[in-house]
């Protein structure tokens, strides 16, 4: 048991660059398949609005509970005096998402830079007013949890707001952003029984860092011997839930709903939502 135990860091650490690793992997497949197909027909904007918001987002709570001594020190007091799971790993992958995450919306936003053609009139090609609101009330969110902190002043971090609200905030705009982003795309490609021109290249390693990143929270969590680096840590757990849960639907369109549809091109419809 001891021999195990002394092992379990290895493994975390090995699993955290894997998921790091696949998850990074992950952000090329759309833009390349984009700029060799000359379009982004089959694909959402709002997608790509609300992945910029969300891992700018994500890069703030990782950056803060991985270098802030005085969240980390809020963060032990209200977990038994326990640290956070957040590794370096989770910082340069965030910083490598939102890079990433900003060139493929450049490609919806001045498609005539990268020499794409006209899709105005495509699903997906605007944002819808869902989004707009949806991006609102985020910002909103967090706002209003900096406002509360900061009018009560609580100097203790055991308090009912202290600074280390505000990070959680932060890292609930990511989850929000995780639920919504998805649903678009899963809206155009049913609506044009077809997954052409989403690469499900992306959704393969997707999953498989989603799997990764759970197991390396469980195997973190174990080796404290406290499971509430699971709990204390929740940004991280249902990110990859949510992950392998709408990665399995994208899955089970490609390879079963709209197999034999793949093949055909896209034609331009009106969009899903009102603008």
């Amino acid at each position: 048991m001891t021999q195990i135990h002394g092992v379990l860091p290895f493994i975390s650490q090995v699993l955290g660059w894997t998921y790091t690793s696949l998850w990074s992997l992950s952000f090329y497949p759309q833009p390349i398949l984009n700029y060799r197909r000359l379009s982004t027909v089959g694909t959402s904007i709002d997608f790509s609005l609300l992945n910029i918001l969300g891992y700018f987002t994500y890069l703030i709570y990782n950056a803060t509970f991985y270098f802030s001594t005085q969240i980390r020190f809020q963060y032990a007091l209200k977990n038994n005096g326990l640290m956070p799971t957040v590794q370096l790993n989770d910082i340069a992958y965030s910083i490598h998402a939102f890079i990433l995450t900003t060139i493929v919306y450049s490609q919806f936003l001045f498609s005539s830079w990268w020499g794409f053609e006209e899709r105005k009139r495509a699903l997906g090609a605007r944002h819808s007013k869902v989004v707009y609101i949806t991006f609102g009330c985020c910002l909103l969110g967090v706002f209003a949890v900096g406002i509360l902190v900061l009018v009560k002043h609580l100097e203790d971090p055991l308090g009912r707001w202290a600074a280390i609200d505000i990070i959680y905030a932060i890292s609930y705009v990511k989850l929000v952003t995780t639920i919504f982003k998805y649903i678009p795309q899963v809206r155009i490609n049913y609506v044009n029984k077809s997954t052409e021109g989403f690469a499900v290249d992306q959704i393969l390693l997707d999953l498989s860092g989603g799997i990764a990143s759970t197991l390396q929270l469980v195997v973190d969590s174990y080796y404290q011997g406290d499971w509430s680096g699971v709990t204390g840590n929740p940004t991280k757990l249902l990110l990859g839930n949510i992950t392998i849960f709408f990665d399995v639907i994208f899955l089970t369109q490609h390879y079963c709903l709209y197999s034999d549809d793949n093949c055909h091109a896209i034609e331009e419809q009106e969009p899903l939502l009102e603008e």
